[in-house]
């Protein structure tokens, strides 16, 4: 894996995805959350392909800021790109556009994980008879 891989992936907004149904706001736009989670998204599928087997990469930091609401209807395109790594940790430059231009930008932090340790220390975490 090298710096300076890209991710880009595009979405139409939907009502499920607005502030006021995931409850982020009471306005018909598209929420702050789903704004990350589509920065998330990409930059976690633009490294999937570099990855061993048995590996993924889990989200540990997000610094954005949402400068511009977007209604429903509109395509938002994020664009994410590796800035940085530092040995498991992943650094990112993400940014969101809607037809009218800029609505989000900031950092993301993504850390490589073995996914069956990872899974086996979070389940390790409930009451016994939960389990």
């Amino acid at each position: 894996m090298d710096i300076g891989i890209t991710g880009k992936q595009t979405i139409v907004v939907e009502k499920p995805m607005t502030a006021e149904v995931v409850g982020s706001g009471q306005l018909p736009v598209f929420a702050t959350p789903c704004m990350i989670a589509l920065m998330e998204n990409t930059a976690s599928g633009s490294v999937a392909p570099y990855l061993e087997e048995g590996q993924d990469t889990v989200g540990t930091c997000v610094r954005v800021e949402h400068v511009s609401a977007t209604p429903v209807g509109m395509t938002v395109t994020c664009e994410t790109k590796l800035t940085e790594i530092d040995g498991r940790r992943l650094i990112f430059q993400v940014k969101a556009c809607d037809e009218a231009g800029l609505i989000g930008e900031g950092i993301h932090e993504r850390t490589i994980i073995n996914v069956q340790r990872f899974v086996e220390r979070a389940q390790a975490k409930r009451p016994a008879e939960s389990k």
